[in-house]
């Protein structure tokens, strides 16, 4: 008899069974990563964050689930529906709590009803669907919300969930020989000037090293969060991942988290970290205490670029928004999210925003189309 079961921490649910309905090695997905987030101070109901992880059971064995919280506020998110609170609440409505099926503080694509690949696994994603839904209704709440969702997973929503997209912009690895041969893709201004940012930042005087978060020690994750902490501070906003964290990943997800770090003499004075899957280099987080033209750009980008080629990844996400990215060799890539909202009116309001949101992203893409950073054949 299958049952649906939601779980206040993600430890409560077995590591094993938990990892072995991930369809490939996406970091974010790992139990270590969102359990890490929940034991070192990351995710507090006080910050709108409180976990309600959804797991389908056949017999006792874990056959679904979804990584799933109920959320007091829409920070951290970046997918964005705060019209949406702000009308549904200006209508005498409460829009929070919410459910959402989401990583914490990344907008990464990715998995988001983990059914393992074996058959049935379409119709164990489907029931997941059907278990948001009906906790949606039990809870008496306004809304759930499933985003960044992988795009073969679309399908397990019917028409009752609102489907929104947007752009982020993605590196693709077209066989590069090295990073000589990518920029040889591109056209001959940005080719130049990306040679330019990057022979100015030599002369800064600056060490440059790409290393695996396994090989980090206790001093070097210090910094690496100091550099986080006051980058996040400085820019408004919340640094709500704690040095513990970022400790934990060097030592659970060692092999999958990297470091390009910026040194002058002995200190470390800018980092960014990136995690990886067997295909994918995914740009997390940035911190600098110097403000050098081009720091930003070697470290979140350029780097990676290199590390994709040398490691044969098939793909680099650096993060969300950015137009900057596409002078860069990144070019814009769909992303998903889908949305069930309980009152009839309120879901027909929001699909005729959407639809007209949607339009105008077709609009931007056709727009960004027209600045392609590569040599046209």
């Amino acid at each position: 008899m299958i049952s649906a079961r939601f779980h206040p921490a993600l430890d409560a649910i077995d590591a094993t069974a938990w990892n072995a309905l991930r369809a490939d090695d996406n970091p974010f997905l790992d139990h270590a990563f969102l359990a890490g987030l929940e034991r070192h101070g990351c995710i507090r109901p006080e910050w709108g964050w409180q976990p309600h992880h959804l797991a389908l059971y056949d017999d006792g064995a874990l056959i679904g689930a979804a990584p799933l919280y109920l959320k007091g506020n829409s920070h951290g998110e970046f997918v964005f529906d705060h019209a949406w609170a702000q009308a549904w609440e200006r209508a005498g409505g409460r829009y929070y709590p919410k459910l959402l099926a989401a990583i914490p503080y990344t907008p990464v694509t990715g998995p988001r009803l983990l059914a393992g690949s074996a058959a049935g696994s379409a119709a164990i994603r489907e029931r997941l669907v059907a278990a948001l839904v009906a906790e949606t209704r039990r809870l008496g709440l306004a809304s759930a919300h499933v985003n960044f969702v992988a795009e073969d997973e679309c399908r397990a929503f019917d028409a009752d969930w609102l489907p929104r997209f947007d752009w982020q912009f993605h590196w693709a690895n077209a066989g590069y020989r090295d990073f000589a041969d990518f920029l040889a893709a591109l056209n001959h201004k940005k080719r130049k000037n990306i040679r330019g940012e990057r022979a100015a930042l030599q002369r800064a005087g600056l060490a440059i090293e790409w290393r695996r978060g396994a090989d980090l020690d206790a001093d070097e994750w210090a910094a690496v969060h100091r550099l986080y902490f006051a980058t996040f501070e400085e820019k408004g906003n919340h640094p709500a991942l704690s040095e513990a964290f970022f400790r934990h990943l060097g030592t659970t997800l060692g092999a999958q988290t990297w470091a390009a770090l910026a040194r002058r003499g002995e200190r470390i004075v800018a980092m960014a970290l990136c995690l990886s899957s067997r295909t994918t280099l995914y740009g997390r987080y940035w911190g600098s205490e110097e403000a050098l033209p081009g720091l930003h750009f070697e470290l979140c980008y350029y780097q990676g670029i290199e590390h994709c080629i040398r490691a044969g990844l098939d793909r680099f996400e650096p993060g969300a928004q950015g137009e900057h990215k596409l002078a860069r060799g990144f070019l814009p890539a769909r992303t998903y999210s889908r949305h069930h909202l309980a009152h009839a009116g309120f879901r027909a309001a929001a699909a005729a925003a959407l639809a007209e949101e949607a339009a105008m992203l077709e609009d931007y893409r056709r727009e960004l189309g027209a600045h392609t950073p590569y040599a046209r054949c």
